[in-house]
């Protein structure tokens, strides 16, 4: 079997561009191996053993890649934090996932420095790159260490949290073992064969690293021999202008991303060439038919879509499959099965909507410090993150939303997803999104959230209603829309709904 890991890729030759730093720094694969390997040796001189966590709250830079590298050959789990959470959202990941040590970038030390006030993190544990009172420089974790592999290696993981919109967030925490680092590596790369990806590519990153998928895809190229591009922020000419300078192969994206891109001006997308771009990877949110067609139409069958979560996955939809069943997620990956359940955990025949539970091989995992919501996660192998959906006679999975989203409506389940998919078809609109709030009568009455295209627009919320009516039956149609000036998503364009839809609710609670 052919080794796929990038410590053995970079010792065999490391004269290739492994990572390009958003201002177009590149750094070869033997320099980052050998810093990698200063790293690793750092941590284990502070104390860090295997099974203990470390923590980064940094910006999309190379050192992030270099720590995971790093904690990958011994044993370590790494956290990277989201940087856009509050003080106390940031101390809490901090204190709950025990790390032993932590890395920031300079822009975010006076975050993590405050929310380290109560954690047991020492002072020589606390690193940054650049100079911040309260921190030892990052150099001075490498210095004086060997540029050589660790002794007795073994591999780590990444230990990312659950979005926390529905609640606190949980640490996804998979079991720490004795396996080769090598050989885990060559196993991660597999996810990306499965969509027929090639080693010695180049894989353009457009979203934060702290996100799970995007690290882990990251993470895979990097171990596959590819060259990873860094955007620090997105935007959707620079990130057009990127595929053509490097010749980018893949991207892993979000549908906000699709939508984005699709709003340039035909004469703008027209000017780069992006034929090099043959893997155009999404998930993470529903993508509208009508958006998926349009990419489809501008880029070729080159539009791949899968679904997983942080806990795991999921289906696969190559671009000729979706074609012909347009709206699915594919078929459950090889070492996957996926079954639906009623509320009952009856298993549902084809055509029947319920709760998708998934089966992942050997694979398990638990919520880290949170015994209760690991149990109710798992059922007989099977676990599940709350998603409704059903699958076809053949085995295709459609989702229709999450289950915490489904508003009930005189007792009838109205998927947001739905709408949402209708709304963002009206020319005017650029975003938005659909909940339920209070009704005496019904129990939830559908609200849509829409953010215009542009602000001066004459567009009023009754042409919207309008739009809406001749394309959803009468019970899905929204009773009253709201303009906002942006709808609040985080920086790879996931919906905090709970945001639009908790003040509504401030003084009743949901049945869901």
């Amino acid at each position: 079997m052919s080794v796929h890991s990038f410590w053995h890729h970079a010792e065999q030759n490391g004269d290739y561009t492994a990572v390009i730093e958003d201002d177009g720094t590149a750094r070869c694969a033997r320099t980052l191996l050998a810093s990698s390997n200063q790293v690793a040796h750092g941590l284990r001189a502070l104390g860090v053993e295997k099974g203990d966590a470390i923590a980064v709250v940094m910006d999309n830079h190379s050192i992030v890649l270099e720590v995971a590298l790093a904690a990958g050959q011994i044993g370590v789990y790494i956290t990277p934090i989201n940087h856009h959470l509050t003080m106390a959202e940031v101390a809490f990941i901090l204190a709950d996932c025990q790390a032993k040590a932590v890395v920031c970038s300079q822009s975010h030390a006076g975050l993590t420095h405050g929310a380290l006030e109560d954690t047991n993190i020492p002072q020589s544990a606390r690193f940054v790159v650049g100079q911040a009172p309260g921190f030892r420089s990052f150099s001075e974790l490498k210095a004086d260490q060997p540029t050589t592999r660790p002794a007795e290696r073994v591999g780590g993981f990444t230990m990312t949290y659950t979005s926390g919109t529905t609640g606190r967030p949980r640490g996804v925490r998979r079991p720490s073992f004795d396996v080769d680092p090598d050989m885990l590596a060559t196993s991660f790369t597999g996810f990306l064969q499965m969509f027929g990806i090639q080693s010695g590519g180049v894989n353009l990153v457009v979203a934060p690293l702290y996100h799970t998928a995007v690290i882990n895809w990251t993470l895979y190229n990097l171990h596959f021999g590819n060259t990873v591009v860094l955007m620090e922020n997105w935007a959707s000419e620079g990130m057009l202008q990127r595929i053509e300078r490097y010749e980018v192969t893949n991207a892993h994206l979000v549908p906000t991303h699709f939508i984005r891109l699709l709003q340039l001006p035909d004469e703008v997308r027209a000017k780069y060439d992006v034929s090099s771009f043959v893997h155009v990877v999404h998930g993470a949110a529903p993508c509208p038919e009508k958006i998926k067609r349009r990419m489809l139409d501008w880029m070729g069958p080159v539009v791949y879509e899968y679904y997983a979560a942080t806990e795991g996955g999921g289906t696969l939809a190559p671009p000729d499959e979706w074609l012909l069943r347009p709206g699915t997620v594919g078929k459950a990956w090889p070492i996957s099965t996926i079954r639906i359940l009623d509320d009952d955990q009856q298993i549902l025949p084809p055509g029947e909507v319920g709760t998708v539970w998934i089966r992942m091989g050997q694979h398990t995992f638990e919520y880290h410090g949170d015994e209760k919501k690991t149990e109710a996660a798992w059922n007989a192998g099977f676990f599940t993150v709350g998603d409704a959906g059903y699958l076809d006679s053949d085995g295709y999975l459609f989702l229709c939303d999450r289950k915490a989203d489904m508003i009930i409506s005189g007792g009838v389940n109205i998927y947001p997803a739905e709408i949402e998919a209708v709304l963002i078809e009206h020319p005017a609109v650029v975003d938005c999104a659909a909940f339920g709030i209070p009704d005496d009568d019904w129990g939830e009455q559908v609200k849509g959230v829409v953010q215009l295209a542009d602000a001066e627009s004459e567009t009023t919320p009754e042409a919207i209603l309008e739009f809406c009516k001749v394309r959803l039956a009468s019970y899905k149609c929204p009773k009253s829309i709201d303009f906002v000036d942006e709808l609040p998503r985080d920086p790879n364009g996931k919906l905090y709904k709970r945001r639009l839809r908790d003040p509504y609710w401030a003084d009743r609670t949901r049945a869901i």
